[in-house]
C-alpha cells in the first residue's frame, strides 16, 4: 500500500517497512497516524508479514505535532488513531534517526523495540512548552525506563542522546547512522524467524491490558492538553520554541 505520507513495502520474506514521508521533521497529524495504523493493519492481513519496521524519510524520525501549524488539531481524533497502533498484533521495530521529540517520542515508544544511533535524540519536551504530555507516554515511558526516570524526563523535558537512551531503555540497540535501517530490518528479521504463532501469543500476553491502559491514559492526557492549550504559558512555550530561545513562564 502507499499514499502521499505513508508507504508500506515488503523487505525479504516476512518483514514490512512502514515509512513516513514528511521530511525533514516528519511532523504528524491525525491523517498521518491514521495512515500508519492502516499500514499496520494491511500488513497484518497480508498473510506474509510477521514483523514491521517503522521508519521515516529525512533528518528526523518524528518531531511530533507541529503546534504552530496545527493549532486546531482534534486531539481526540488523533489519539483514537494512535490507539490503533497499540492494538496492532504484529511486533514493531522503530528506526529512530535524528530526533524523536514530543509526540514523536510517543510514536517511537508505541513500537515494541527501537534501534537508534549515537546521534539520535529523545525528548518528551512537553513541560518545556508548558503543556501536558500525550500519546500514552504516561504508560509507555515508565514501562521503558522506570517510573523515576520517566518522571525526570517528563518534568524536565530534557533531551537524551543515543548512548544514554540505550542505557535508560529508551532504545534497545544502537547502529551507525548509515546502517540504521539495515540494522532495524535485521532486528525485525530476528523476530520474523521465530514461530509466528508463538510470537503473536507471547506478545499478546506481555501486552495484556495495554490497549485499555493506553486508552485511559490518552483520555486523561487529552483533557489536560485541552485545558493547558488556552494558557498564556503554552502560547509562550510555542513562541519560544519557534524563536529558539528559553521560555519565560508566569504560571498563567
Amino acid at each position: 500500500m502507499s499514499n502521499t505520507d505513508v508507504t508500506a513495502e515488503q523487505h525479504g520474506e516476512h518483514v514490512g517497512v512502514v515509512s513516513l514521508h514528511r521530511p525533514p521533521n516528519n511532523y504528524f497529524d491525525t491523517r498521518l497516524i491514521e495512515g500508519v495504523a492502516a499500514a499496520y493493519e494491511a500488513l497484518d492481513g497480508s498473510g506474509w508479514c510477521r514483523a514491521i519496521v517503522l521508519a521515516s524519510e529525512g533528518r528526523h524520525f518524528c518531531a511530533g505535532l507541529d503546534f504552530a501549524g496545527n493549532a486546531g488539531q482534534d486531539i481526540v481524533a488523533l489519539y483514537r488513531a494512535a490507539l490503533r497502533l497499540f492494538a496492532a498484533p504484529l511486533p514493531v521495530v522503530a528506526a529512530v534517526q535524528g530526533a524523536a521529540i514530543g509526540g514523536g517520542c510517543g510514536l517511537a515508544l508505541s513500537a515494541d523495540f527501537r534501534v537508534a544511533t549515537a546521534q539520535s535524540r529523545f525528548s518528551a519536551n512537553f513541560a518545556r512548552l508548558a503543556f501536558h504530555h500525550g500519546f500514552a507516554l504516561t504508560v509507555t515511558l515508565p514501562a521503558a525506563v522506570g517510573r523515576q526516570a520517566a518522571a525526570d524526563l517528563l518534568l524536565t523535558g530534557r533531551r537524551v542522546g543515543g548512548e544514554q537512551a540505550l542505557a535508560l531503555g529508551l532504545c534497545d540497540r544502537l547502529a551507525d547512522e548509515d546502517d540504521l535501517l539495515v540494522q532495524a530490518i535485521a532486528y525485525a528479521d530476528e523476530l520474523a524467524a521465530a514461530g509466528p504463532l508463538a510470537v503473536r501469543s507471547i506478545r499478546a500476553t506481555l501486552r495484556q491490558g495495554l490497549v485499555e491502559e493506553a486508552r485511559l491514559a490518552m483520555e486523561r492526557e487529552c483533557a489536560e492538553q485541552t485545558r493547558l492549550r488556552d494558557t498564556a504559558d503554552f502560547a509562550e512555550g510555542v513562541r519560544a520554541a519557534a524563536e529558539r530561545r528559553d521560555p519565560t513562564f508566569r504560571g498563567e
